[in-house]
């Protein structure tokens, strides 16, 4: 990591400025897929040990965060996007995010090992490490395919919630992080078609600025056509079931179809309406892996009353 030439003028650290080290929106959907895993699982599980697990899971995420932030503080302080993050900003200094990531990462582990099983914390360790590490420190400045290879770690929450439960690994938990992995790449490629960035200046390789949007938008149909089979297995799981096959077909479909816009698209056309069809389909992704999930939720939830799963027809 290059060193940060922070602004001349200093700034008291308030509680908002190290919550915003550990990237809170990014930790919700950690916390969200980590909870339905958790619930979705064959094994009931007192609702203290669930609590403290999802817990772990949330310090977990948010310690990464903050490993990211101290590493990244140099080109943080170049993009505009991320200029004014609390340590390029110089309102939190980088020993500060260190020392917060490090002590989280730790705390996060050992309780989660303590309260819950060695497999759910081990799966934990190595969703930070992979983040913090391999993500971070190795892949997001040497490989356009960063965003793919890194998105293991914000895949593996659900894994982790199976974990908790069961102690153990499944098809259904694999599944469900295979979901998120295949999700990532044109969800957030999706965006970067549109959004201007600064990754060049700041010596990052995403795809948009290595190979172009062309190259780009082919990538993001490739992995939407990967992502589907993915998302019907689900449904044919423990798992699964009629509701969740109705949203997987419906919601394919739709993000299948947003895809395919954005891959025949003409640059020149597409500048001319503002990335309608990016914007469009970006905003469909969101509702895509939140109602999928939604979808395994509502499956479990109704299995009590005889109506979840396949066994009802």
């Amino acid at each position: 990591m290059t060193d940060v030439n922070m602004q001349d003028t200093t700034y008291e650290a308030g509680m908002g400025d190290y919550f915003a080290l550990l990237k809170p929106r990014v930790m919700s959907l950690v916390v969200f897929t980590a909870l339905v895993g958790l619930f979705v699982a064959p094994v009931p599980v007192h609702p203290f040990i669930a609590f403290v697990g999802i817990l772990c899971v949330a310090v977990g995420a948010g310690a990464s965060g903050a490993l990211n932030m101290w590493w990244d503080a140099d080109i943080d302080r170049i993009m505009r996007r991320t200029a004014k993050r609390p340590i390029p900003s110089g309102r939190v200094q980088p020993e500060e995010a260190l020392a917060i990531g490090l002590a989280l990462s730790g705390f996060s582990v050992v309780l989660l090992a303590l309260a819950t099983n060695f497999l759910a914390a081990f799966l934990l360790a190595f969703t930070i490490f992979f983040y913090a590490v391999v993500y971070s420190m190795w892949l997001k400045r040497s490989t356009p395919q960063n965003i793919v290879i890194g998105g293991l770690s914000g895949a593996l929450p659900p894994m982790i919630g199976w974990a908790i439960a069961t102690g153990s690994i499944s098809v259904e938990s694999v599944l469900m992080t295979a979901l998120i992995f295949m999700w990532t790449p044109p969800h957030f490629w999706a965006l970067a078609i549109f959004v201007k960035s600064d990754y060049g200046n700041a010596g990052v390789p995403m795809l948009t600025e290595t190979h172009g949007r062309r190259v780009t938008r082919n990538h993001i149909m490739g992995y939407m056509v990967a992502l589907v089979p993915v998302s019907l297995a689900i449904a044919f799981t423990s798992i699964g079931g009629p509701i969740y096959l109705a949203v997987a077909l419906i919601w394919n479909g739709w993000f299948l179809s947003a895809c395919y816009k954005v891959w025949r698209r003409d640059e020149e056309v597409a500048e001319s309406d503002g990335f309608a069809a990016e914007r469009a389909a970006f905003k469909v992704s969101l509702a895509y892996l939140f109602l999928h999930f939604v979808a395994l939720f509502a499956e479990a939830a109704l299995a009590p009353l005889g109506f979840g799963g396949w066994s009802w027809l």
